[in-house]
């Protein structure tokens, strides 16, 4: 069985993308390692935390072109790492994307007002999810 990801890949050389580095934030051991691994499938280079001290030191040192943020994390949620991102000079233009399982009417609505620059609900698609990670780490360049 072909898994429909690796079979574009395979059959589309063009779906290769630049290599950027994105930041996956997730405490969910199995939701972390599939974001990257699907993420480094198309290319990118990845880093993983799973939890906001993690990441937002990893932020600051490595500068990653995009943060994937999953909301309840096991230390502080993710509005308060998105909060601490902002707050610094050298990590405060780094798109943020909520990642969450909040899918009631209005979540969407409320991360994008506390300052994210997208939002995808879990689970993740994985037919869409890199491709829309891909166009906002363009749409930043």
């Amino acid at each position: 069985m072909v898994i429909p990801v690796y079979a574009e890949i395979a059959h589309n050389p063009g779906a290769w993308v630049d290599r950027h580095t994105v930041l996956v934030v997730e405490d969910n051991d199995t939701s972390r390692k599939l974001a990257c691994t699907l993420l480094e499938l198309r290319g990118f280079d990845t880093l993983a935390a799973g939890s906001v001290e993690d990441a937002v030191a990893l932020a600051v040192e490595h500068l990653p072109a995009l943060i994937l943020m999953d909301i309840q994390l096991p230390d502080q949620d993710g509005v308060t790492a998105l909060a601490r991102l902002r707050a610094d000079s050298r990590t405060t233009s780094i798109p943020v994307v909520a990642l969450t399982a909040y899918a009631m009417a209005g979540d969407r609505e409320r991360l994008l007002a506390k300052g994210f620059d997208a939002y995808l609900s879990k689970p993740i698609d994985v037919h869409t999810f890199v491709d829309g990670l891909a166009d906002l780490i363009a749409a930043g360049q």
